[in-house]
């Protein structure tokens, strides 16, 4: 079974679990209700994942042309890694090793208008390999909006 077809296996999948929803092909909207005080809007996240390292900021640099080992989920800006691992882990990448690593960056252009590829953290995908990347949010580690996530699994 190739890995585009492992991929669209997850993706029906998870949009079949209560937990899950799909509002569109190929997006996955997690459902997580937030707390009652903080007023929180969910974001569109395209997550770029790529076995033995991040992809380069070149691969990004033209609209339309971006790596095709990808997905997306509508999120909240204070998703955690440990919450990205997780999703990740059950799409069934090669994440589930218990020896792989995933390092998180975010892609982003510059003052020049240039992708660039900026790690932020690094996660182990089994609960007792923890970590102290695991609990930071999006926000924490510096995510705007219209950034692209990049997951390296290593």
């Amino acid at each position: 079974m190739s890995m585009a077809s492992k991929v669209k296996a997850c993706k029906a999948w998870l949009v079949s679990q209560p937990e899950f929803s799909g509002e569109m092909a190929g997006v996955i909207e997690t459902r997580r209700s937030p707390p009652q005080s903080l007023p929180r809007e969910k974001t569109l996240l395209r997550i770029f994942y790529k076995i033995g390292g991040h992809h380069s900021g070149e691969d990004f640099a033209v609209r339309g042309k971006e790596p095709k080992d990808q997905f997306q989920i509508y999120t909240w800006k204070d998703a955690t890694l440990r919450e990205l691992t997780t999703l990740i882990k059950e799409l069934g990448l090669a994440s589930t090793r218990r020896d792989a690593r995933l390092s998180f960056a975010f892609v982003c252009p510059d003052k020049n208008g240039r992708f660039v590829v900026r790690e932020v953290g690094r996660t182990l995908p089994y609960p007792y390999g923890r970590r102290r990347d695991y609990e930071k949010t999006l926000t924490e580690l510096g995510f705007e909006i219209g950034n692209y996530l990049d997951v390296a699994i290593l």
